[in-house]
């Protein structure tokens, strides 16, 4: 039932940059490798007196160090490296380190699981392809390390070799936390990013609202000043209508402006109505009216549309009252696009219940279509999950199309307003999606523009109906 949305432009959130590395984040972190290498290589070399090339790892470690120079010189600090590149400078640190465990033991010395960390940089920053590509030269190295290396750093009296057992065993370990955690930072990254793009898009949803609200207002306002010169115009048209009515070249025009003066100032008077700045009955809506107006847009269409609102059973006799709610256009939008996706997905009937009582009020869309598919029921409401039929781009239905954006903002834009949504499937012989909405009553009647006091409730309505 979720849908793409329609707003132009929203595929461009959707797609997002393959690279989100920037030199300062690799500059930063190698400096970090630098520091910690030469703090190691000092502390075996000068602290327990192991023997070791250390001439060799220092060369190594100054690579790495002018390395860093040289990107900060040429390249400002907040460059975005691109993918190939920033995959090259990764390729290089698992190399430099490569080369340092070559020289102080291979896969035997304790600091080989450092081989992950570029890796996970990776996975976590570029693209997948360019992951996997470096982790088959980081594996590739490991294997390597475990047969071809010089002697670990250890006392000359005490000489120490590892079966090769024990290297395997370290090689499938490093293998293992290399997989798992790219596996997890590319999870994590992806998941952020699509988060990301669609809250932008929600945003831009809300705001796109928010201005259409604020266009009444802006219409009243011109209606306002407009009033008066336009009720000018009006009595001097009479005047001259009245003098120069029969005159055989200008009667006719004259008339003519006078009518076209009088529709102008009816247009006016019509837009003053609407904005709820210049007339509270406009500025709250009831449950009903809330769901009359989100549904309006989609009656048009071949399913029909049901509406049933009225108080739950119960003894509080205050739950008689329809509830009042402040007129809130993100509210309107969330609710409309839960409906249309409901119309689009229904065989023939849509159903639209409320109820409220004196602590709470729910709204509840069902179709008869052929509800949630229970394998993504649960991830229903995220971004980018979909169950939308494919386009003709894809006869054979084998892709969802749409981005699974619209079900997320509509999702996101009722739970500001303090509901609760809730999906799932109709029980027993009946078939089709449910979406259920709750509010607290006190949460959505908040902020709410007193209406007047003689306005009819439902209970007068019935009474007068009797």
């Amino acid at each position: 039932m979720p849908k793409e949305l329609k707003e132009p432009g929203t595929r461009v959130l959707a797609e997002v940059s393959e690279s989100r590395l920037r030199l300062q984040t690799i500059v930063r972190l190698r400096w970090f490798a630098v520091l910690g290498q030469l703090l190691a290589v000092l502390v075996v070399y000068l602290g327990f007196r192991f023997p070791l090339p250390i001439g060799y790892c220092l060369l190594l470690i100054a690579v790495s160090a002018w390395l860093n120079v040289f990107l900060r010189v040429i390249f400002p600090a907040r460059h975005r490296l691109e993918p190939a590149f920033a995959t090259v400078l990764l390729g290089y640190d698992v190399l430099q380190l490569a080369g340092l465990l070559y020289l102080t033991g291979g896969i035997e010395n304790p600091f080989t699981i450092l081989m992950v960390a570029p890796v996970t940089v990776s996975a976590a920053t570029l693209p997948p392809r360019n992951t996997i590509g470096l982790g088959i030269i980081a594996v590739a190295l490991t294997g390597a390390l475990a047969l071809f290396h010089l002697p670990l750093p250890w006392q000359v009296a005490q000489p120490i070799e590892l079966p090769m057992l024990y290297k395997l065993g370290m090689f499938a370990a490093v293998v293992s936390c290399m997989t798992f955690l790219a596996v997890y930072a590319w999870r994590l990254s992806k998941e952020a990013r699509q988060m990301s793009a669609a809250l932008t898009a929600t945003e831009l949803v809300l705001a796109r609202e928010q201005k259409l609200h604020a266009l009444d207002g802006l219409a009243a306002a011109a209606a306002h000043e407009l009033g008066t010169p336009l009720s000018t115009i009006v009595l001097v048209a009479k005047e001259l209508e009245r003098e120069m009515g029969h005159h055989p070249q200008h009667g006719e025009d004259i008339a003519l402006l006078r009518t076209q003066a009088e529709r102008c100032r009816e247009i006016l008077r019509k837009l003053t109505l609407r904005p709820a700045e210049q007339d509270p009955l406009h500025s709250s809506l009831s449950v009903r009216e809330l769901i009359e107006e989100a549904a309006e847009p989609h009656r048009a269409q071949r399913a029909e549309i049901v509406i049933d609102a009225r108080p739950s059973q119960g003894p509080a006799p205050f739950a008689v009252r329809e509830p009042v709610g402040e007129r809130r256009p993100g509210v309107i939008y969330g609710l409309s696009n839960i409906i249309e996706n409901a119309v689009d997905f229904a065989r023939r009937r849509v159903e639209i219940d409320a109820r409220w009582d004196d602590s709470e009020i729910s709204i509840t869309v069902a179709d008869d279509g052929p509800g949630f598919s229970p394998e993504i029921l649960e991830s229903i409401g995220e971004p980018y999950v979909t169950t939308r039929p494919s386009t003709s781009a894809d006869p054979a239905g084998e892709r969802p199309s749409g981005l699974g954006l619209g079900f997320f903002i509509a999702k996101t834009l009722l739970e500001r307003s303090g509901a609760t949504v809730s999906l799932g499937n109709r029980s027993g012989d009946a078939q089709g999606a449910v979406v259920r909405i709750t509010w607290p009553r006190a949460a959505f009647e908040a902020a709410a523009s007193p209406r007047p006091t003689d306005w009819p409730t439902e209970r007068d309505a019935s009474a007068a109906a009797q």
